[in-house]
């Protein structure tokens, strides 16, 4: 295996952070391109978003915006979060195109599959707040109100709401991809994972208190996934050391095997 990363090349310190410069110029500008794209239906992905609550509001409610500039303002807010979002697979194949150059092949093997999966990964984390906790958690705090009182919901109030949640369950469903890398990279071994079971479901409980609302239900529906989530990127990073160890295996006897050489 080389010693060395594919192309390498010394650059001075001027021009790495000219590079980096630019590609932090094309990140924002796609950013904002997407946010001037998605401008016009600011309003429409507003409605979209708070679909989940809007579903279980009482009969002739409505949501309310308490703030005079609201009703512009958190459409706007929600528009520029939707454009950063959207924009995670260009941000990533920046960051990836400044950091490739400096890694070894068998690096970039392992490394295109995680960029590829923590993409789909954070997306899927949103899908599953948006499509099953939310309904969840919704119909729970309506069913809970008290009699007399009107669920009127601020809109700003549940845009901090639920980007808080889609912003907790994007990050947990990377967990595979943090389990690998600490595998992989040697931080820890499988054994050393496999015993650490009960105080990584602790854990889990507790980032879950932590980055969702205080309620039950929210608590318990990101710690279930993320502790799934683990035993996923257990699973796939005990699987390649497997496969890494026997191909190291195979090599030395191939090398062993092999006769010295004879001087003539």
């Amino acid at each position: 295996m080389s010693s060395t990363p594919e192309n390498d090349q010394e650059m001075p310190l001027i021009s790495h952070l000219a590079e980096l410069r630019s590609r932090l110029l094309r990140c924002v500008i796609a950013v904002f391109v997407l946010f001037m794209a998605l401008f016009y239906f600011s309003q429409d992905i507003y409605t979209l978003v708070s679909a989940p609550l809007r579903a279980y509001l009482p009969e002739g409610a409505t949501m309310i915006a308490t703030g005079v500039a609201s009703p512009f303002l958190t459409p706007f807010k929600l528009t520029a979060w939707v454009a950063l979002f959207l924009s995670v697979p260009i941000l990533l194949h920046q960051a990836w195109g400044f950091i490739a150059p400096g890694l070894y092949k068998h690096e970039k093997r392992i490394a295109m599959p995680l960029l590829a999966s923590s993409i789909l990964l954070f997306y899927a984390g949103m899908a599953f707040a948006y499509f099953l906790v939310f309904p969840i958690i919704f119909h729970f705090f309506a069913s809970v109100t008290p009699e007399g009182v009107a669920m009127m919901t601020d809109i700003n109030e549940y845009l901090n709401f639920v980007l808080t949640l889609f912003f907790a369950f994007g990050v947990a469903f990377e967990i595979p991809v943090a389990t690998f890398l600490l595998l992989w990279v040697g931080v820890v071994n499988v054994e050393t994972l496999r015993k650490s079971r009960p105080y990584v479901i602790i854990g889990c409980f507790v980032v879950g208190m932590i980055l969702t609302p205080p309620d039950i239900f929210s608590q318990t529906l990101l710690a279930v996934p993320m502790w799934l989530l683990f035993e996923v990127g257990l699973l796939f990073g005990s699987i390649i050391k497997r496969e890494e160890e026997k191909e190291a295996e195979a090599s030395e006897e191939a090398s062993g095997d092999q006769p010295p050489a004879t001087r003539p």
